[in-house]
């Protein structure tokens, strides 16, 4: 498998217009954009030249975009993942996130505020040794890796982030909408399990059957980081 340069985005686009938009303004930031315009070609893509982020668009020709971006995800893809969107319903924005989607881009294309987004998440590598440590659980910062009992597990961007607020705030009760405000920065309204899919994703990662649960459940109230 080749590894792209750091950074390198992946357009998914079936609307060649917008594609080549995207493409420009991502060649004048000074990034390296490979287009793919449907979700077949674009998941190998993604298995070959491993792009630092991906951008692909909701309503692709074909298998959708959301459907794609679960099956990344199962296939161990750890690249952010935007999705681009025409809606910005509860329910549009939770479905994004539940199939592994790290954010997402409401159309019309606006330039300006694209490039923003993407510059948040191709941010330059950070000189820092900085760690957060609970128990045998330890979290890169630099790395955006989990250590844990010296096995090494790759992060998405979100699974990093939920997991590093958690560690942050050991031993404390964190509500559902602690948890929203400070990972997604959504003030989500309504019944929503996005945050569910995430911690079980982690516990999928984290705990090696047999192991003890470190991210536990306060029904009716959120998480909490703690030693069974």
């Amino acid at each position: 498998m080749t590894l792209a340069h750091k950074d390198c985005v992946l357009v998914i686009e079936s609307d060649e217009n917008l594609a080549n938009q995207l493409t420009c303004d991502l060649q004048e930031a000074g990034y390296e954009p490979i287009v793919a315009h449907d979700a077949n070609s674009g998941f190998q893509y993604c298995r070959d030249r491993q792009p630092a982020l991906i951008v692909v668009d909701r309503m692709l020709t074909g298998e959708s975009g959301l459907s794609l971006c679960k099956n990344l995800r199962n296939a161990g893809m750890r690249s952010s993942v935007l999705v681009l969107m025409a809606r910005d319903t509860i329910d549009d924005r939770v479905a994004c996130l539940e199939a592994g989607a790290d954010d997402y881009f409401l159309k019309p294309y606006r330039s300006e505020d694209f490039l923003k987004l993407i510059r948040l998440y191709l941010k330059p590598d950070v000189d820092t040794s900085e760690q957060l440590r609970f128990g045998d659980l330890i979290l890169d910062i630099a790395t955006r890796r989990a250590i844990h009992n010296g096995r090494t597990i790759d992060l998405t961007m979100k699974e990093f982030e939920l997991l590093k607020y958690l560690m942050e705030h050991p031993r404390e009760v964190l509500t559902r909408e602690q948890i929203l405000e400070n990972v997604w920065g959504y003030d989500f309204m309504g019944e929503s399990n996005v945050i569910e899919v995430y911690i079980r994703y982690l516990r999928l990662k984290i705990e090696e059957e047999g192991q003890k649960r470190l991210i536990q459940t306060v029904r009716g109230v959120g998480y909490v980081l703690r030693e069974s």
